[in-house]
């Protein structure tokens, strides 16, 4: 099967739109760390409550909004000049991530619209292929050794060791435990997946309505 230039175009753009959501999504859904206050005893294992955990997680969280501009300043938490400058450049990540899944949006939306009109359904196969080809990659050195996957992510990422926290200049590392993160990665890859999975479903789909109508066209014939 070739794929033309639109149904490349298109299934790129659909391609970065699934990454960036997903990745949007699973950062600003903070049921997932209420769920691992308890699932990974937080607060039993630090001396905060639930309720601050909850408070500083949502300061947190509100702060890597392209829509907030502010500083950062935590409820329980103090915070050192290396701690600040890693939240800064976590948050511009953030924000450029935020923009892509706006724009890849509004592409999409158009090139998706397009194709459908011209029956052009080949896409829809392509970005599930290239959708799953990263995540599965992934997903294996994650199974492997995610702590390795973890450290070289930040390595490749940020050009400084502000990553590494000292939880007495930095305490709020101590709520935020490694298999947090490695939630917030299953559950990215998860996200992904099942995306390219409707994708190529719905590919099948119009793949058998095509197929249909040649038939009938064929039988009345």
């Amino acid at each position: 099967m070739s794929y033309s230039k639109k149904d490349i175009l298109t299934s790129i753009s659909f391609m970065l739109f699934i990454l960036s959501f997903a990745i949007v999504f699973v950062v600003f859904f903070k049921p997932l760390y209420y769920f691992d206050i308890d699932h990974l005893k937080l607060v039993e294992n630090t001396r905060y409550t639930y309720q601050q955990l909850k408070e500083n997680y949502q300061i947190l969280i509100h702060y890597q909004s392209i829509f907030y501009q502010g500083k950062l300043v935590f409820k329980d938490f103090i915070m050192s000049k290396g701690g600040r400058i890693h939240f800064e450049e976590v948050k511009r990540i953030f924000e450029v991530l935020q923009v892509i899944c706006l724009l890849t949006f509004c592409t999409t939306s158009i090139l998706v619209y397009k194709q459908i009109k011209q029956k052009e359904y080949r896409f829809f196969k392509l970005t599930a292929v290239l959708t799953i080809v990263i995540p599965l990659i992934l997903s294996f050195f994650a199974f492997v050794d995610f702590e390795h996957l973890f450290i070289t992510f930040h390595q490749l990422v940020f050009s400084n060791d502000y990553w590494l926290f000292n939880p007495k200049l930095d305490p709020i590392i101590n709520i935020l435990p490694e298999s947090f993160f490695m939630h917030c990665f299953m559950l990215i890859v998860f996200i992904v997946l099942f995306s390219a999975f409707i994708c190529y479903k719905i590919y099948q789909h119009y793949q058998k309505k095509i197929l249909t109508i040649d038939n009938h066209e064929l039988y009345t014939l």
